[in-house]
Parts: C-alpha cells; structure tokens; sequence
C-alpha cells in the first residue's frame, strides 16, 4: 500500500472530519457532498483508510451501527449525545432524523433541540 492516500480517499476523510460530533452522515451523503463516487466508493475509502478520522459519524442509512463494531460505535455516539432511538427489539439505533448532518457549518447547533438525549440513553 502506498503512502500517499489517493486524492478521493482524502477528499472522503475531509469530509467526514468536517462532520461535528453528535452529528452523522451517510455513505451516501458523503459522496453527494464530494459530488463523486457513491455510497460504496465512500465505504471502500472508510475500509481502507478511516481508522484515522471518526468513522463511527459515517453510517449506513438505516441508522444501525457498523456490524461489528457496534459496541464502539455506540461507546463513540453515547459520549458524542449523538440522538438515539430504541428499534423494537430494543435495540440501540440513530435517530436518523435528529443525527444526520446536511453540511451546515454551524456545529453549535443543538441536533434533536434536547441536548440529543432521549430513552435511548438512559
């Protein structure tokens, strides 16, 4: 492996280090942001180079944790107060609505209007 990270794998990890904390974003979303590639073009960059930014803010759409690497994950959204829901197996999922980021700059901004806690941190 080279290096030198191809230019649309650091175009990718710009990306997703522009992404606040509590705040994710999908595959999808990333590509659409760059303009280029798709949801498994950005997968692959994360795969292969994300262990060095936040990978756990760049989700599926679903909003379920990265099979596999759930619990880290979560660990990561929790101390983040990224907003969470209970599916109906209770178990723990972003709350898709409230967590995703649109690119707005302005972090400060309160993602779910109640400091991101609901049952799903208790």
């Amino acid at each position: 492996m080279s290096e030198e990270l191809p230019a649309y794998a650091e175009r990718v990890l710009e990306v997703v280090e522009r992404i606040p904390p509590g705040r994710v974003m999908t595959y999808g979303d990333v590509a659409e942001w760059l303009g280029e590639g798709g949801p498994r073009q950005v997968g692959r960059v994360m795969a292969l180079y994300g262990g060095a930014v936040p990978w756990w803010r760049v989700v599926r759409a679903d909003g379920m944790p990265l099979p596999g690497h759930e619990a880290r994950a979560l660990e990561h959204y929790r101390t983040e107060s990224t907003p969470l829901r209970l599916t109906a197996g209770g178990e723990p999922r972003l709350d898709m609505r409230r967590a995703r980021w649109d690119g707005d700059p302005d972090p400060g901004r309160d993602p779910g209007g109640d400091g991101g806690r609901d049952e799903a941190h208790t």
